[in-house]
């Protein structure tokens, strides 16, 4: 390859700290497993800060680096109200405040373990000096990401024993690091499950032998109209708190439960509402299978706070939300609105600024909520004629408020019935401020499909949605269940499928 003109590339650390250990097999900032040997020297792409400020902190005992292009680009996507930018000035504050702290010397390294994350036992290394790197001569030598690439590509030559690692949210990054022989890897400490197959379904299908192993054991008692079931055995350490069970064989009576309680051993499962038969129905629906009808004794019971509800496109969960709503609201005055929000992701091109109030902004990305509102006012109000439907349409939309998620900071909702669309699309820190807005009783349902992410840099692994299920899995105030058979035509559900 033949050799660029001189570019800036750090003053090293040592290729190995006598006065650290070398590292362990213990986590990296990737969320893999680091072998047993030298300390690793990360070299961190802009756009990882820019994603996740806290990543300096990520990699225990291995050390950070960063190119001076990094604070160059950091400083240019500093200017804005856009996470990005927020996140380019909490990234920035961070570096501040370690570059400040008492006898710091930043042509040694900054001990990372000095602030209050005391996980992270590395150093931060900056960019202090020149030195020549040879880089192909069709990579542009003023672009920053292939300068970047000269800065690890001095490093490697510089401390040929140690592992030096490009970390890059940048696909196409990575692979140009690979091309030249470099390491290169993403950056995965966000993801909070490395495939999305292992996602918590929120139900379990219980062994076809499982009435007779629980046959000397299993006490039943019936309160309040349900029947009550105490378990024990292995399938115990499989449960959690509020999921959902089924039984179902050939000539045997079918069990549909919630986990009620996990104490030592044992466990209480507790039958469900019947919401497939039309006397439980729910704003004039009924459950069309099994996943349905768990989700509507989530939606529908007082004691759980919060619901997620994950399924591809048309299982029915903004139908099940809304009309669950309007009941509470409604009918049992359980709460005193509807309020609706979603991410506002365009699917192809941006159509530009809207006109209008919050709320006619917010329209052309609410048609899921009309659809399925007119589809329910329809059924309420059928033989009520033109003025009966129009009063009925009028109601309805007395109590239910669309806001947008720009507006929800420092907000409190109280008695309110709250519906989070397209979750999916919302980072966790977004997913933590409108949860944390809720106040006393108000319930949140958060609905999405991870198949169908359209933000930058979220997977099905670090998904916001990802996020509040897994960290949500056990407490008593919140339920989950994904849904696995859509409803909507037969049309949708091959294309589900096929497409």
């Amino acid at each position: 390859m033949p050799a660029s003109a001189a570019a800036p590339v750090s003053a090293a650390a040592p290729a190995t700290h006598t006065k650290r250990s070398p590292g362990t097999a213990a986590k990296n900032g990737n969320g893999s497993r680091a072998p047993k040997g030298p300390t690793r020297l990360f070299v961190l792409d802009t756009n990882v800060l820019m994603h996740d400020p806290s990543s300096l902190f990520r990699f225990e005992e291995h050390d950070i680096y960063l190119p001076m292009v990094v604070l160059e680009e950091l400083d240019s996507h500093k200017k804005g109200m856009s996470d990005v930018a927020r996140n380019a000035r909490q990234a920035s504050r961070m570096l501040d405040a370690l570059a400040g702290q008492k006898g710091a010397d930043i042509r040694q390294g900054l001990p990372l373990a000095a602030s209050s994350n005391r996980e992270a036992s590395g150093l931060l290394l900056f960019q202090t000096e020149l030195l020549a790197h040879p880089l192909p001569a069709s990579l542009p030598q003023g672009k920053a990401d292939n300068q970047i690439l000269g800065v690890v590509q001095a490093l490697k030559q510089q401390q040929p024993e140690r592992a030096v690692v490009l970390v890059s949210k940048d696909i196409n990054m990575r692979v140009k690091a690979r091309a030249l022989g470099l390491e290169a890897e993403d950056y995965q400490n966000d993801k909070t499950l490395d495939d999305g197959e292992l996602l918590y379904p929120g139900s379990l299908a219980l062994p076809h032998d499982f009435w007779t192993r629980q046959s000397k054991t299993l006490e039943s008692w019936q309160h309040g109209g349900q029947t009550y079931y105490r378990i024990s055995g292995p399938i115990v350490d499989k449960l959690a708190i509020n999921q959902f069970v089924y039984f179902e064989s050939a000539g045997e009576p079918a069990l549909y439960a919630r986990v009620t309680e996990l104490r030592a051993k044992q466990a209480v499962l507790r039958t469900l509402k019947d919401y497939t038969h039309l006397k439980h129905s729910v704003w004039g629906i009924t459950s069309r299978n099994r996943e349905q009808n768990f989700a509507l004794n989530l939606l529908m019971d007082p004691e759980i706070d919060f619901v997620t509800l994950a399924g591809t496109a048309g299982t029915g969960k903004t139908l099940m939300a809304l009309a669950a709503g309007l009941t509470q609201v409604l009918d049992e005055r359980r709460y005193t609105e509807i309020i609706m929000t979603r991410a506002t992701v365009s699917v192809g091109e941006d159509i530009g600024f809207l006109p209008g109030t919050e709320e006619e902004k917010m329209g052309p990305w609410m048609g899921a909520l009309d659809d399925n509102l007119e589809f329910l006012a329809k059924g309420d109000g059928g033989n009520a004629g033109e003025w009966g439907r129009a009063a009925t349409n009028d109601l309805i939309r007395s109590r239910v408020k669309i806001k947008s998620m720009n507006f929800m900071r420092g907000r409190t909702f109280m008695n309110k019935y709250v519906i989070i669309d397209e979750a999916q699309n919302l980072t966790p820190k977004q997913m933590k401020t409108l949860i944390t807005r809720a106040g006393p009783g108000t319930k949140i349902i958060c609905m999405g499909n991870l198949a169908q992410i359209d933000t930058p840099y979220l997977t099905e692994g670090s998904s916001g949605l990802t996020y509040a299920v897994d960290r949500f899995k056990g407490w008593p105030h919140g339920g989950h269940i994904t849904l696995a058979r859509g409803e909507r035509s037969r049309l949708a559900d091959f294309a589900s499928e096929v497409l």
